[in-house]
């Protein structure tokens, strides 16, 4: 039997010569797999929840609001975990230098 975690569904909603609009789903447990940002970028919570978030020097707990989105610059890298027990949705948007 495996304990691999089930993969977050990402859907891009637009991807143009300023922005990448990407809405992320994440039943409970589902992560993004590690990563690393290219961009700038602004998360806006769809629904309140709890991520864990686990970074290259730790993990960390996360409350997310809905309209209390946050800002992150280009650079991080972690994998990002439905840490509840519900759905949890974002959007993200990537700012893309011009």
């Amino acid at each position: 039997m495996s304990n691999e975690r089930p993969t977050a569904v990402a859907t891009t909603m637009i991807d143009n010569e300023l922005v990448i609009v990407t809405e992320w789903r994440f039943a409970p447990g589902a992560e993004t797999g590690w990563h690393r940002h290219g961009h700038d970028y602004v998360v806006c919570p769809s629904v309140d929840g709890t991520l864990l978030l686990e970074n290259p020097d730790g993990n960390v707990e996360a409350e997310l609001k809905v309209g209390q989105p946050y800002f992150r610059n280009e650079g991080v890298e972690h994998n990002v975990i439905n840490a509840g027990v519900s759905e949890m949705a974002f959007i993200e948007i990537e700012l893309k230098k011009g």
